[in-house]
């Protein structure tokens, strides 16, 4: 199946447009990523309206590289102005910005940009050998299990959200409820359309997506002000000979990317919390006279190859199950149902030639991001000089373009504006905003596995326990919730024992 998929997606792959599309979309997540309050889920979701009337693998190539470029571009803000770009680069402070307050910015932001490269390399490695063998393990799977691993995929993005377990399962419900809207695929019904014919077909994953990530996200900056701060960077120029400097640290490099896809291809974790288990443990594992916290070449490259390692990890759990493990991996699979296909073990088995297209163009992405990213790194260093008060209104022009150029729908820039202030009043109340999105992702995929599950089902409900994987799949939900259960009560007890001891010393 492996080698079928990659030569079956050679000529998707090797076209001017892929490549060329694949570069700029590596660019502007780099651009993207640098800018504090954006990131690569931004960049996505900004572009998507644009990608989904490419070819697919192009389009699929376009979004993944923004993702790639995004991970790495918030180390050079983090190196140079001490603001992670993204929160992928708050563990690269630790020794970015002190390497270059030594004198070695240029040397910090090239060795973080090879080392993302490398891990993202691996990272890729690890998707091209994973998923194709966990998508013909899941071949076989029929309604009960692609219900409850709908079900695993909603557990586990809700339990592991920012937050607390209640607002994490709450914010996942309503997204479960947003994809109820619209037609009812067994019966024709019409549910929570009130009248309204554009309610038909539910609501635009598209129009969603840009509203609560991006509207409330230019709605937050406002408020926060700051608008007119214009940072003061110097400029820098690495060369490549920073990447020989990586590769002087070879054995952290690849102990790091394999904790990076490890931890990606667990729902939910992200690069965040990788990037500092890599960091931990580097530094754990380091001499004294290698200085971590003071300005270590090691420090950097175990957090970013990390960090970009988690991209390839959790592509594999999206493109083998179609299971998104974070809010990134939601936009893509929304962007692959938009653009015709479903990722899964069915893509595999008959569209191979999609499947090895975006293996390729991943890999391809991480090759671009060494290359692009140590000869451009002056111009991202000049856009991180950009205004709010510029920057803002041409993010929101674009949201505006591109949402109502996906069906020429007042509706939809209606119903972006819609969830945009959904979002904004999410945010502020402390409610994390992926489960919403992944409720929407996954809703219709476990309504109507469920339903024909129990349409065959002669036992009702014990159809999910009568099948082994399904019974496995029913006992690993249930560890989930348990485990999220007993972390926010420890989490709660440890807030309430902090103010007593504090009183009592």
């Amino acid at each position: 199946m492996l080698t079928q998929s990659l030569a079956a997606g050679l000529d998707q792959f090797l076209t001017p447009l892929t490549l060329l599309l694949t570069t700029l979309g590596v660019v502007f997540g780099l651009v993207v990523g640098a800018l504090p309050g954006l990131g690569p889920l931004m960049g996505i979701v900004l572009m998507l309206p644009f990608a989904v009337d490419l070819p697919p693998v192009s389009a699929m190539g376009f979004l993944i590289a923004i993702g790639v470029g995004g991970s790495c571009g918030g180390s050079i803000s983090a190196i140079l102005l001490r603001i992670p770009g993204t929160p992928l680069a708050a563990a690269t402070l630790f020794d970015g910005y002190p390497l270059a307050q030594k004198g070695r910015a240029a040397d910090a932001i090239g060795i973080a940009i090879s080392a993302s490269a490398l891990g993202g390399l691996f990272g890729g490695l690890v998707l091209i050998l994973t998923a194709p063998v966990l998508a013909d393990f899941a071949s076989n799977f029929a309604p009960p299990e692609y219900a409850m691993l709908a079900l695993t995929g909603l557990t586990a993005i809700a339990v592991v959200s920012d937050g607390s377990l209640l607002k994490g399962l709450m914010t996942g419900s309503l997204g479960l409820l947003i994809a109820t809207i619209g037609t009812d695929e067994f019966s024709t019904g019409f549910r929570f359309t009130f009248g309204i014919y554009e309610l038909l077909n539910g609501f635009h994953i598209v129009a969603i997506v840009v509203g609560i990530f991006a509207i409330s996200e230019m709605a937050h900056q406002v408020h926060a002000g700051g608008l007119n701060d214009k940072p003061n960077v110097s400029l820098v120029r690495p060369g490549f000979r920073t990447l020989g400097m990586t590769l002087l640290h070879w054995k952290n490099l690849l102990r790091s990317s394999t904790i990076g896809a490890a931890f990606g291809a667990l729902p939910g974790v992200g690069g965040t919390i990788s990037s500092f288990a890599a960091y931990a443990v580097a530094k754990a594992l380091s001499r004294p006279e290698e200085g971590y916290g003071a300005g270590a070449e090691g420090g950097v490259v175990a957090t970013e190859s990390a960090n970009n390692a988690t991209v390839g990890g959790a592509l594999v759990p999206t493109m083998a199950l179609g299971i998104p493990g974070e809010a990134s991996s939601a936009v893509l699979i929304g962007a692959m149902l938009i653009l015709g296909f479903f990722p899964g073990p069915a893509l595999f088995a008959q569209q191979p030639e999609i499947a090895g297209g975006v293996f390729l163009v991943y890999l391809f992405s991480n090759v671009s991001l060494l290359v692009v990213g140590i000869l451009a790194t002056p111009v991202f260093v000049w856009v991180l000089r950009l205004r709010k008060s510029y920057l803002i209104p041409i993010i929101l022009l674009l949201c505006a373009i591109g949402t109502f150029a996906l069906q020429s729908s007042v509706f939809d820039l209606w119903v972006m504006m819609g969830f945009g202030l959904l979002g904004l009043a999410l945010r502020n109340a402390g409610y994390p905003l992926a489960p919403l999105v992944i409720g929407v992702i996954l809703g219709p995929l476990l309504e109507n596995n469920l339903r024909r599950a129990l349409l065959i089902s002669r036992e009702g409900y014990w159809i999910f326990v009568d099948r082994p994987v399904s019974l496995a799949l029913v006992v690993a939900n249930g560890a989930l919730i348990a485990c999220a259960v007993y972390w926010a009560i420890r989490r709660r007890t440890s807030r309430d024992a902090t103010p007593l001891a504090e009183a009592g010393g």
